[in-house]
């Protein structure tokens, strides 16, 4: 299997096939996250259908991971039989590496599953737990073997994240008070003849997963998301004084990482610090995210082997089987900085001053309700998953309030561009230039600009890494050019 890029699967994630497009793309849902729960953006009872009808897909590319997962592993031992017996006896480990790796993506489908039942507690998940003909590990095996032993158990709803704008409640599905059977989920017809790309996108989330909530991606996360958060940091001082914090609106969240700690910025005691809200498209990435900032109950609870699908670049076997646990800290008990000392925990946010909601952002913010409510805008690597960058561009302009700021990081990389079988789609491809004169014509006006060496979802000890000359930008919006 060839080592996918980083930048060459996001697409796959941000912005989802045409297919899954029609049935997700119009869904908004953004619920006020005070405490009275009122919509501010009410949605009618069939677009909550048409987004929900999209799971049993994404459901399924879950379900399948570990038969995708096999097939490589059976191509490799084939490969390997196909050696003389001279040249067998120059590798004698890789029997056992071939089961190493099943152990990984057994321990691997151990999460995945206890990540679909918290979704839903009322899926039944018992025949994927069996050992069956793709001879992955079951998980009572994998457990007998003192690999990694996780469960739900003893899970706390005063702990949870009070997310409700992503909300799952009990064994159905709730928006808008559309509700669906969790058996509908997993119709047995939807389990077979996953496409690899949708099976490539849980492999995409398992690396996601590394780049926000893994010790491993401490490095990412301060070329990236550092940056963003000092410049908030300086710009809104007083923010604490204030009766009412600032809002932030972080489009294209991933799996909530970013928006998180800038809930959490500079926070003393339970004093707010920022309003902040994540908005993301891919339910692939909301699954993960709710379970991670719902369900967590000690740093590092959790394992997995993301660097598992690729026999290219690696300097050792045990680069490749190397283990991920995460998160690397506890989402809802965020140690203060200046207190570690202390012992002393806070709620970071989560309940007034955090929330994620799902959607497309054009969607769910192109709305006269939004218009001015933002103090500001942050993108990271976000800008350029769209097949016109204006319409994100107006959209930004039309949700800051005047006075605002929009902080961007990332490169221009256009996830729709020289696409094979879409040369009749629409792909806008701006040059940085065109971009700014974009902006400028919507009210912004640069403050700060310079270019930032960063990485994305990059596996540390590869031999291979793509590096983005990421431009940074501070721009504020004046009065409205148009």
């Amino acid at each position: 299997m060839n080592e996918m890029t980083a930048r060459e699967t996001a697409p796959e994630m941000v912005t989802t096939t045409t297919k899954e497009t029609e049935l997700i793309e119009k869904s908004r849902e953004v619920y006020d996250e005070e405490e009275k729960g009122e919509k501010i953006l009410p949605r009618q009872k069939h677009v909550a259908v048409l987004e929900a009808k999209s799971l049993p897909g994404i459901i399924s590319a879950y379900l399948n991971y570990p038969d995708a997962a096999e097939k490589d592993v059976k191509k490799w031992e084939r490969s390997y039989q196909k050696l003389s017996p001279a040249h067998k006896a120059l590798l004698p480990h890789y029997p056992m590496k071939f089961q190493n790796l099943r152990r990984c993506i057994s321990t691997n489908s151990h999460f995945i599953l206890n990540m679909l039942q918290a979704f839903d507690p009322s899926l039944d998940l018992s025949k994927h737990m069996g050992k069956g003909k793709t001879g992955v590990l079951s998980i009572e095996e994998l457990q007998r073997t003192e690999v990694y032993d996780h469960s739900l158990k003893n899970h706390s709803v005063d702990t949870r994240i009070n997310n409700k704008t992503c909300e799952f409640d009990g064994s159905q599905l709730n928006h808008d008070h559309v509700s669906f059977s969790s058996h509908d989920l997993l119709d047995s017809s939807l389990q077979t003849h996953v496409p690899l790309v949708d099976v490539d996108k849980v492999r995409w989330v398992l690396r996601n997963i590394v780049r926000d909530w893994g010790a491993e991606g401490q490095t990412t996360r301060d070329e990236c998301y550092k940056p963003i958060l000092e410049e908030l940091d300086s710009l809104f001082p007083d923010r604490q004084k204030d009766s009412t914090p600032p809002a932030c609106l972080v489009p294209g969240a991933g799996l909530g990482r970013l928006a998180l700690e800038i809930s959490c910025l500079g926070m003393q005691g339970r004093i707010k610090s920022f309003r902040s809200v994540g908005n993301e498209f891919s339910y692939y990435m909301m699954i993960c995210s709710s379970f991670i900032l719902n369900y967590t109950q000690v740093p590092d609870e959790w394992t997995v082997y993301p660097w598992i699908y690729t026999n290219c670049n690696s300097l050792s076997e045990n680069d490749q089987l190397r283990p991920i646990s995460f998160p690397n800290i506890h989402p809802a008990r965020h140690v203060l900085p200046n207190r570690r000392e202390t012992g002393l925990f806070i709620n970071a946010g989560v309940t007034e001053g955090f929330s994620m909601c799902c959607g497309d952002f054009l969607e769910v913010f192109n709305e006269s309700s939004q218009a001015g409510m933002w103090d500001a805008v942050v993108t990271c690597f976000f800008i350029d998953t769209t097949r016109n960058m204006i319409e994100y561009i107006e959209t930004i302009s039309k949700v800051v309030k005047d006075g605002g700021v929009w902080i961007n990081l990332g490169p221009l990389c256009y996830h729709f561009a020289d696409i094979p079988g879409l040369e009749n789609e629409m792909s806008i491809e701006l040059s940085l230039e065109d971009v700014k004169r974009v902006a400028s014509h919507y009210g912004f006006e640069i403050e700060k600009e310079r270019t930032i060496d960063t990485t994305y979802c990059a596996n540390p000890r590869s031999m291979q890494k793509n590096r983005y000359y990421s431009v940074f930008w501070r721009m504020r919006k004046k009065k409205c050019a148009i």
